[in-house]
């Protein structure tokens, strides 16, 4: 309402730039407009004056308001859907990758060998799979190699299958047997090879079954055995056309078994886009082992929807049993060169590389 002028604490005194007095209404509203209204005024024409500072002084206001910063776009490549990689996706769920400044969508590109291509070919900025692809890609000579820039798994993933239930397991057992193992030169095949020759164990690993259809193949009777990720395995036990009788990486040792990896000229051009995706994973793996498989099993349901809570709950439970994941996203360089011994046990090694030159975990 229209009061007195008042100046330096004495009466009757008049400041400003007339001799009137005003009252105007200013705000912004949530389409960020300018709503300016005079509620009280004694003279009309030297009002435009005062309306036109209020719409000088707001709109600098309004110029100077901080932008929404627009996220930047990253396609990864992942070479399996599975509940393995948890933690990626309750980074995902929980709006970790949007908090950092990343809209990250997740591309299942089934096969190591073609999460390595899609990085090359820069079909995606970043590929998650096994750590052998930055040897691979490296000793090829290429300039613009991919390097692993952080980790999620430090085991081996998978689980061995036997067509009956078998309670009083052992490894012997495997003796004269054929194990679908998947893709030759996959790590999970070179794994369960070098697994099974360090204990002693002279059964016959078939990579002739892409990683894909193993399980298809073993429902349709080749093998004795099949080497299954999750969910896979628990709905072959459900469907009691398989069992789970062990953990691969429960007795393959601590390897880098998936990371995060991209192109050299990409994370030398791209820091920060690689700072924010790796603290995003570490915020989604301190969420995962600090929460209870039933809670995690909530948020993911989405990411598996033909999983029913109940065994989404499960599967967590065992890859957490078999500890899984790295406590951060750090490589170890002993699990590097214990991943280079597997590969160089199974004659895809043409030379060892250095730890420094294709891992950077900061």
């Amino acid at each position: 309402m229209p009061r007195e002028s008042r100046y330096n604490g004495k009466d009757n005194r008049i400041s400003g730039i007339s001799n009137d007095q005003v009252c105007v209404i200013v705000a912004i509203d949530e389409h960020d407009e300018l709503i300016i209204k005079v509620v009280g005024m004694k003279k009309i024409i030297p009002i435009f004056v005062i309306v036109a500072f209020f719409i000088t002084f707001f709109a600098v206001i309004k110029n100077n308001k901080p932008k929404k910063t627009e996220l930047t776009k990253v396609k990864v490549a992942e070479v399996t859907h599975s509940l393995f990689y948890t933690p990626m996706y309750i980074a995902d769920k929980l709006g970790y990758f949007k908090d950092n400044g990343l809209d990250v969508e997740i591309i299942l590109t089934s096969g190591a060998d073609k999460v390595a291509s899609a990085v090359i070919s820069k079909d995606v900025q970043i590929g998650f799979c096994g750590s052998e692809q930055t040897v691979y890609i490296y000793n090829r000579g290429a300039k613009d190699y991919l390097i692993n820039f952080a980790g999620s798994t430090k085991k081996d993933g998978s689980f061995i299958i036997s067509r009956e239930n078998d309670n009083d397991f052992s490894l012997e057992k495997l003796n004269g047997k054929t194990i679908l193992g998947g893709r030759n030169a996959g790590m999970p095949a070179m794994t369960l090879n070098y697994t099974l020759n360090q204990n002693k164990i002279d059964a016959k690993v078939d990579t002739s079954v892409d990683f894909a259809n193993l399980s298809g193949a073993f429902i349709g009777g080749n093998g004795d055995y099949v080497t299954l990720f999750e969910p896979t395995a628990l709905n072959l036990e459900k469907n009691k056309q398989g069992y789970v009788v062990k953990s691969v990486g429960e007795i393959g040792g601590e390897v880098p078994y998936t990371t995060f990896n991209a192109l050299k000229s990409y994370i030398d051009n791209n820091p920060e886009v690689i700072k924010s995706f790796r603290k995003s994973i570490n915020q989604g793996i301190e969420y995962t082992k600090k929460h209870t498989d039933e809670e995690l099993a909530q948020l993911l349901i989405d990411y598996f929807p033909d999983t029913s809570l109940n065994d989404i709950a499960v599967v967590i439970k065992r890859y957490r049993e078999i500890d899984s994941w790295y406590d951060s996203t750090i490589i170890t360089k002993e699990g590097f060169e214990h991943m280079q011994d597997i590969v160089e046990y199974n004659g895809f090694l043409e030379k060892r590389v250095d730890f420094n030159k294709l891992v950077i975990n900061e």
